[in-house]
């Protein structure tokens, strides 16, 4: 018999009544857990992984109303023996998380909630993990752009790897990028006063197996540059640097875990405004390598950045396999929606691998095809490589970059859809969603 606690105790049940995600206050009956108040909620699921995220965050967000209302704001919550313990803990650490920077007294919400009844511990500690680098990156990406420039991305990142023991973390400067060549970096970063900055994390959990490499995109504010964004919309371009953040919050996880395996992630990090000294359509960009890119819209900035890290990987760190994350093209949003990212890979066996990582954490893959008769049309008559041709926006990037990765296992997830929500659904909250943080966790485990 476990002792008994001054708390109020949820009862969660696997049964179609209450509907599935509504809540209702009903007595509690005897369940042998301990004695309790009278009356608590009670939940009905299904049985999938999805309906138990869904559960836990409609749970939580009805506990954070209650608190608010002054009620309690610390839980037990009995769940039944077939619960999917993982997917619950992610809804319940997730779907009350919020980003609001206010002057106001903070209303009272939930502080803690202990699950009681057979829990698999592991999986309720997995989940925990993964939640907290879920909402990093969602923090990292709903920072506003006043306070987060490339140096506050770097330093804020810099101190939560510090903290994880045996990874090891750096931030280059400017003046670095110059003296190695990163001139995709540079000319992206040029026309802010804030300077760029490359993020390097490195987890060597194992001393041999293939090295995982992930790039993420880290445009801490996207203007458009010369060719400039229209107004509406452009608020949202704080949340640029969404793939850059899941990348930096995949590693610090992983490395939390203490996974067996070998990691890098590379962030760059910049800034794209419009100044004097801007890069300007019509500028030939050499990157990291000594490959060469005309520019033809600054506002296709991101595979720019990408490009030189890449190159740098490449050439530097021996990776097995490459995954690079970013907020790329507005094509791929509008292909598949706020819901689904997309995914090109070069190999088979790679995408298979990534589609399954993100099912089993709750996010979801559509593969994009790489089409050869595309080919040619990133490549430049006065460069080695045309940065944005004609035609389906979201697979000409894919091309483009596929000329960095030197024909390694090569996977890029475009996240411009699913890296921002409008409204509440499953563990999602409205602003920057974390998308793609747990499934570069799940693929680093496979």
């Amino acid at each position: 018999m476990r002792q008994p606690f001054p708390t109020p105790l949820v009862a969660v049940e696997a049964a179609a009544a209450p509907r599935r995600g509504v809540t209702r206050v009903t007595p509690v009956e005897d369940t042998g857990v301990a004695e309790r108040r009278a009356d608590g909620w009670v939940y009905g699921v299904g049985t999938s992984a999805a309906e138990w995220r869904r559960v836990g965050a409609a749970l939580v967000r009805a506990l954070d109303e209650a608190a608010a209302a002054g009620g309690d704001t610390t839980f037990d919550v009995d769940v039944p023996v077939d619960a999917d313990a993982y997917s619950f803990t992610l809804g319940l650490a997730l779907g009350g998380y919020r980003f609001k920077v206010t002057g106001a007294e903070p209303a009272k919400r939930v502080k803690s909630v202990r699950l009681v009844g057979a829990v698999a511990d592991e999986q309720v500690r997995r989940a925990v993990v993964e939640a907290g680098a879920t909402a990093f990156a969602r923090d990292l990406a709903n920072a506003p752009s006043n306070v987060k420039d490339p140096a506050w991305l770097a330093a804020a990142v810099l101190k939560a790897a510090r903290a994880v023991p045996g990874l090891d973390a750096v931030a280059r400067d400017e003046k670095w990028l110059a003296a190695e060549g990163f001139g995709g970096v540079l000319a992206v970063g040029g026309g802010s006063v804030r300077p760029p900055r490359l993020i390097h994390l490195t987890w060597n959990g194992a001393q041999d197996g293939p090295h995982l490499v992930f790039v993420g995109k880290g445009i801490t504010f996207d203007t458009g540059g010369i060719s400039i964004k229209p107004a509406d919309g452009m608020h949202l371009m704080r949340t640029d640097m969404a793939g850059g953040a899941a990348v930096a919050a995949a590693v610090i996880a992983i490395a939390r875990l203490s996974l067996p395996v070998r990691v890098t992630a590379l962030v760059p990090c910049a800034e794209n405004h419009v100044s004097g000294s801007a890069y300007r359509p019509g500028d030939v960009v050499r990157h990291y390598g000594g490959r060469t890119t005309e520019v033809t819209n600054t506002d296709a900035e991101g595979r720019l950045v990408l490009a030189d890290a890449l190159a740098y990987a490449v050439a530097n760190l021996a990776p097995d396999v490459l995954v690079d994350v970013a907020t790329l093209t507005g094509a791929m949003k509008v292909s598949l929606g706020l819901r689904t990212g997309g995914l090109f890979a070069s190999t088979d066996d790679l995408a298979a691998r990534v589609t399954e990582a993100g099912a089993g954490v709750g996010e979801t893959w559509w593969r994009m095809p790489l089409l050869a008769d595309l080919a040619d049309d990133v490549v430049s008559d006065k460069a080695d490589l045309r940065q944005c041709p004609p035609g389906p926006g979201g697979i000409t990037a894919a091309l483009f970059l596929r000329h960095f990765t030197a024909d390694l296992p090569w996977a890029h997830l475009d996240v411009a859809g699913p890296a921002r929500a409008e409204k509440h659904y499953d563990e999602v909250t409205p602003g920057a969603t974390g998308y793609a943080t747990r499934t570069l966790i799940a693929l680093a485990d496979s």
